[in-house]
């Protein structure tokens, strides 16, 4: 059996998820990074991305979050973001029309201040409707 770990990820709103695990995966600035139990202590900003938590019993569970941070420190990790959603909780229709508005801002002319944000709405989206096919394909 795995060695486990205490894993907490919480939004501005709720506790997303509490619990032992076996193992977790994130997106940092240079690209994803696994966690297993006795990982060296780190502290790090998170981008948006899929955020894959295996449980107690060796299950895959993935969710969409937004940037953060996250702390890893003896046997507990501790993520903190602005949103994190099950892919059962995404509004498919909401995360469709938030990505055909930020293609459409992206093709007029923007300040490059607004050209940041707008991409940055445009990814949040694309991972969104990434996550909400997590559904459809369990």
């Amino acid at each position: 059996m795995a060695k486990l770990f205490t894993f907490e990820a919480h939004t501005p709103y709720r506790l997303f998820f509490a619990g032992a695990v076996e193992a977790l995966v994130v997106t940092l600035l240079d690209g994803e990074i696994g966690v297993l139990a006795d990982h060296a202590f780190f502290t790090a900003p998170v981008l948006t991305g899929l955020l894959k938590i295996k449980t107690k019993g060796g299950v895959w569970k993935t969710a969409f979050t937004t940037e953060g941070i996250l702390e890893v420190s003896g046997h507990r990790t501790v993520l903190m973001a602005d949103a994190a959603e099950w892919p059962e909780e995404i509004d498919r229709e909401r995360a469709l029309a938030a990505k055909k508005r930020a293609e459409e801002q992206l093709a007029s002319q923007l300040f490059h201040f607004e050209a940041d944000t707008v991409r940055a709405n445009l990814q949040r989206a694309k991972t969104r409707l990434r996550a909400a096919t997590m559904r459809a394909s369990s």
